[in-house]
């Protein structure tokens, strides 16, 4: 008797000191978070040019989720994912306008008066918590890597006060989609990278010719810093969230990838597209070896996703569409590549193709490999998961729902609906597969119903044919954007103008 009490005296102690310590109760975390990813992109959703063996490789070895959406844009998509709440809600968060960082770089701002001018718009918007608050209630140490936090300029105050332990790269949206930055961010200090030169992240072609400091490209920048950061920590529990801006545009890589050099098919830009989404696996690929050779693969949840449909960065002038009784459909001949898979429209529109993401995630023994999650799922579901998955309570009523029990290979109840935004109007999917999409502007009080199940394309408008329909789905849709359809509607004008 008296052993047993020594061991369990023991044990308590040990949990204490574990409990004490922070000890987190799940794994390392590292989501890869693609800029503008359409799902056909990948040959595990068909793309049949590019390869990406390392994103089949995480899905045949994992869970590919195929009813997932994130948002039409790239801003109200990662503001949604972090904070939890869905895109067409009134004061849940701020977007700022992209350019102020632009302006201290040439030297028209201080950094303090760039903090001061986004302070009023970052505070107290969303109440409750954001991502990586949840990592750091259980332990984690937390880091972010690349397209900085969300709207289209960040705070240093925001980032602190999010619990980003460590952070590397754009603060501006304006920096962020040349490639070759002048300055990254780390830990709120600008740091210079040598042979850029230019505020808005292009090449210098001068330079690219004459200098004798080579150019560096961001994409290889933030790898260097993701690589250290979880060698750094692999002793201890991490959550590493790397938003890459590969591959939105504008197109641009240090060279195109001999895969697909010689292929006649291509064109130079379309070419350099291709070596953009290699890349992107590749470096895949890079995190999983990594991963591996560290020994905490068993521990170790991957996650593979993108804000927004996709969009044509290395074709010509597209013809025009309407996007109520005409759309664009990449089989029509439009794009080479079948970025958005076959469905209806691209980015900003809430047509399938704007709206639908590739989803992947991977944790071997945990999460059933090569598996397909068909259940409806929203991208601000993600915080919901992770804290049910991290045993942390959320103190605030999030939008999102945990799908850690499908995710583990169990059975759960799907979600009722999902909404999100559009330059158009919102637009609400059913765990049936309804879909009332709407269009607002210019005066306009348009509804479209569509089947999803049996209409992949929406391709028949089915609103003359079940007004019930519609009438029910447009009061669940008022309700989801706080009583008012115009909230779901994404107004560039809108935003708070810091940036002069």
């Amino acid at each position: 008797m008296k052993k047993y009490l020594l061991c369990l005296s023991a044990f308590l102690v040990a949990a204490t000191v574990q409990a004490q310590q922070g000890k987190a109760p799940g794994p390392n975390v590292i989501f890869i978070y693609t800029d503008d990813m359409g799902r056909g992109m990948l040959s595990e959703y068909g793309q049949q040019i590019v390869p990406t063996p390392n994103i089949d490789k995480l899905a045949h070895g994992g869970m590919r989720f195929d009813n997932i959406y994130g948002s039409m844009f790239c801003a109200p998509a990662r503001a949604s994912m972090l904070t939890g709440y869905s895109d067409v809600r009134k004061g849940k968060f701020t977007l700022n306008r992209a350019g102020i960082y632009i302006n201290y770089l040439q030297g028209k701002l201080t950094l303090p008066e760039v903090d001061e001018r986004l302070a009023p718009f970052e505070q107290s918007e969303h109440p409750g918590m954001v991502l990586p608050q949840v990592f750091k209630k259980a332990g984690y140490v937390t880091g972010e890597i690349g397209k900085l936090e969300w709207g289209f300029a960040t705070s240093r105050r925001q980032m602190a006060a999010h619990g980003w332990d460590y952070y590397y790269g754009y603060l501006d949206h304006r920096m962020c989609h040349g490639f070759y930055p002048m300055v990254m961010f780390e830990n709120g200090e600008p740091v210079r990278i040598a042979g850029n030169t230019r505020p808005d992240s292009y090449p210098d072609s001068a330079a690219l010719r004459n200098g004798k400091e080579k150019p560096q490209y961001a994409e290889h920048l933030f790898m260097d810093k993701a690589r250290r950061f979880i060698v750094s920590n692999k002793d201890k529990p991490f959550f590493l969230y790397y938003p890459t801006n590969l591959p939105h545009g504008p197109v641009s890589v240090p060279a195109i990838d001999p895969v697909f050099a010689g292929n006649p098919r291509l064109t130079e830009r379309q070419k350099m597209y291709a070596t953009m989404v290699k890349m992107v696996d590749d470096n895949v690929g890079a995190f999983m070896h990594l991963v591996d050779s560290l020994g905490l693969s068993k521990n170790t949840l991957i996650i593979f996703g993108s804000d927004n449909g996709h969009w044509l960065y290395y074709e010509g002038k597209q013809p025009r569409y309407d996007n109520i009784t005409t759309r664009f459909y990449s089989d029509d001949g439009a794009d080479v590549f079948n970025g958005n898979n076959g469905l209806a429209g691209l980015k900003e529109t809430n047509w399938e193709g704007g709206v639908r993401v590739p989803f992947i995630c991977y944790w071997p023994g945990k999460v059933p490999a090569g598996t397909v999650n068909r259940n409806l799922v929203a991208g601000y579901d993600l915080l919901s998961t992770m804290a049910d998955l991290l045993q942390v309570q959320v103190p605030d009523r999030k939008d999102g729902r945990s799908y850690l029990p499908s995710l583990l290979g169990k059975k759960s109840v799907p979600r009722d609906n999902v909404v999100f935004s559009s330059f158009m109007g919102p637009a609400l999917v059913t765990r049936d597969g309804w879909k009332l999409r709407t269009c607002l502007l210019d005066n306009k009080n348009i509804f479209q119903l569509y089947h999803l199940p049996t209409d992949y394309r929406e391709m028949k408008d089915l609103s003359a044919q079940y007004p019930q329909k519609v009438d029910s789905l447009k009061r669940e849709l008022t309700k989801a954007c706080d009583g008012q359809l115009q909230h779901g509607i994404f107004y560039f004008s809108r935003l708070p103008a810091t940036a002069l």
